[in-house]
C-alpha cells in the first residue's frame, strides 16, 4: 500500500518537485532505492521509509505544503553530524532530538529547496556510520 501520486502532489503542493528530486538524488548517488509506504494511523498519515538494502536511512512524511524527514542516528553518526557543516538550525534540532535505545531521533521540517542540503548531509552521515 502507498499514498497515490495525486494525493502526494496535493499535499506537497509546490514542494512535490523538491520531494521527487531528493528521492532521485538519494537513489542515484547513494543507492537508497527501497521505498516502503506505511500509515500507522489516520492522524499520523502516510510516511515513506527509504532504505538501502534492508537498512532504513530516512523517513519522509508529506505535510500541507511541506514535508518532514526523520533520521535515527547512532552515537558515531551524531558525532559525525556535528562535524559535517550543518546549519545552526539543524544543529539545534540535533541538540533537542529525542534519545531512544536505537539512537537519536532527528526530525526536520522541509519547507523549501534551501532545506534539502541538510537532508542530504544527514543521509550521508547515516550511510557512513
Amino acid at each position: 500500500m502507498r499514498a497515490n501520486d495525486a494525493d502526494l502532489a496535493e499535499a506537497l503542493g509546490p514542494l512535490k518537485p523538491v520531494w521527487d528530486a531528493l528521492l532521485a538524488d538519494l537513489a542515484a548517488k547513494h543507492g537508497v532505492t527501497v521505498q516502503e509506504w506505511t500509515s500507522y494511523s489516520v492522524k499520523a498519515g502516510w510516511s515513506l521509509r527509504l532504505k538501502r538494502g534492508k537498512r532504513t536511512i530516512v523517513w519522509m512524511a508529506p505535510c500541507d505544503g511541506c514535508f518532514r524527514v526523520a533520521f535515527i542516528l547512532g552515537d558515531n553518526a551524531v558525532l559525525a553530524a556535528r562535524q559535517c557543516g550543518l546549519s545552526a538550525g539543524a544543529l539545534r534540532a540535533l541538540d533537542e532530538a529525542e534519545r531512544y535505545p536505537e539512537g537519536t531521533g532527528v526530525r526536520l521540517l522541509i519547507k523549501g529547496p534551501k532545506d534539502v542540503p541538510t537532508v542530504k548531509k544527514l543521509a550521508v552521515v547515516k550511510l557512513e556510520n
